[in-house]
């Protein structure tokens, strides 16, 4: 076949830029994905102000502290737990020495039993040499047997007792471990809220830790002057009833002295020097109460706070009072929340030294009112035992325990 020539004119080559293109479309692609994913990003979180921090650790040590009153009475119902326990496996031990006590008395009844062999008493009443002798052999074995049913009777009592002691153990040691777990559960919470509060303040920059500690000077100020307000207006009514009482004692000096009669004069003064005796022992039995209880306190000042303890190298709040108060001897229970059940209540402006003042709604701290609107109280993890301002913060209620 004839080779047909080539009408077609020849292409020329032409230098492809295709490569070029190709990674300039992937250089924008990249770009505008990478400013898309800027533009859409969440934006960064902002700081918590200082001042949300103050009040979020404040907070978490108010939590710690609550959690701490539950470790301390999970902490009592198990320590009362294992000493029920221990008390009782004690009688069961000693139960079971007077059922292998009966058991052995039975065994040496079975054992002479054994020995004699039984015979019918229609037996023994032939071969007996006269009737009577027949009739006193039959008492002897009365006797015999009633002694042994006695002592049937008594491993089978014992037995009952022992059973009944062992079901208690039983049930007192479940308790214990779930007094123990509850005890368990009660620390890890403490140390959770600890370590979170310790997390937030280990993120503060120097510049940021400087400002909450002015914060806290801030705060501790403003606590001070209410402090001072209360101690003022506490000697201002101290005043005015000492004036009151100055003027009640000349009226009744000048009403005694216009009556007629020696006798009729001793009596009217003998009533009142009575009723104020009686009322200044009464107060003066508590102020030395409370001298004793502030004498201990203030020596514990500088001491560690540390959760759960009760002195005396260390306390939380409610163990230094509870250790001050025994001091007085009055015994308190270990917890804020039974504390405060303990005693009488007293309005904040009647508060005298040595009572107890109790914070936040939950009733989670306590301190020692020391007089002046001051308390003496172990603050938080961290913190010292100190001399503080009862509005430092916010006040429960107050409570006089003797």
């Amino acid at each position: 076949m004839p080779v047909l020539a080539s009408h077609r004119k020849p292409r020329t080559k032409v230098r492809t830029t295709t490569p070029a293109v190709g990674f300039t479309t992937a250089a924008l692609a990249s770009v505008t994905l990478l400013s898309t994913q800027s533009a859409t990003a969440a934006p960064a979180e902002p700081k918590p102000a200082i001042e949300d921090v103050q009040k979020k650790v404040d907070e978490l040590y108010r939590q710690a502290g609550s959690a701490t009153q539950q470790y301390n009475r999970a902490k009592s119902a198990s320590t009362a737990q294992r000493t029920k326990v221990d008390t009782l496996l004690s009688d069961v031990a000693k139960r079971t020495e007077k059922i292998n006590e009966a058991r052995r008395e039975l065994g040496a009844y079975a054992a002479e039993q054994y020995r004699t062999g039984g015979i019918a008493p229609t037996a023994t009443f032939f071969l007996a040499d006269d009737p009577q002798a027949y009739f006193d052999q039959s008492r002897l074995m009365s006797r015999s047997t009633e002694r042994q049913q006695k002592a049937v009777d008594d491993f089978r009592t014992q037995q009952a007792a022992a059973s009944k002691k062992r079901a208690e153990a039983v049930q007192s040691l479940e308790k214990l471990t779930e007094t123990q777990t509850a005890l368990r559960s009660s620390k890890q919470n403490v140390q959770s809220k600890l370590t979170e509060a310790r997390s937030l303040l280990s993120k503060l920059t120097a510049e940021e830790k400087a400002r909450l500690a002015e914060l806290e000077r801030k705060k501790e100020a403003e606590a001070k002057e209410k402090a001072e307000k209360l101690a003022a207006r506490q000697a201002a009514e101290a005043k005015e009833r000492e004036a009151a009482e100055k003027k009640a004692r000349e009226e009744a000096a000048k009403e005694s002295g216009g009556d007629s009669g020696s006798g009729s004069g001793s009596g009217t003064g003998t009533s009142p020097g009575t009723g104020t005796g009686t009322g200044a022992g009464a107060g003066g039995s508590y102020a030395a109460k409370a001298e004793k209880v502030l004498a201990f306190a203030r020596a514990q000042i500088g001491k560690p706070y540390v959760w759960g303890a009760a002195g005396p190298s260390s306390y939380d709040c409610s163990g230094l009072t509870q250790a001050a108060w025994r001091e007085a001897g009055v015994t308190l229970p270990r917890t804020t929340w039974d504390q405060v059940e303990v005693g009488t209540r007293v309005a904040t402006s009647d508060l005298q030294p040595g009572d107890l003042v109790f914070f936040y709604d939950d009733i989670s701290h306590v301190g020692i009112y020391k007089g002046d609107g001051m308390m003496i109280h172990a603050p938080k993890p961290g913190a010292n035992v100190r001399e503080e301002s009862i509005y430092y913060m916010p006040i429960y209620g107050s409570v006089r325990p003797a």
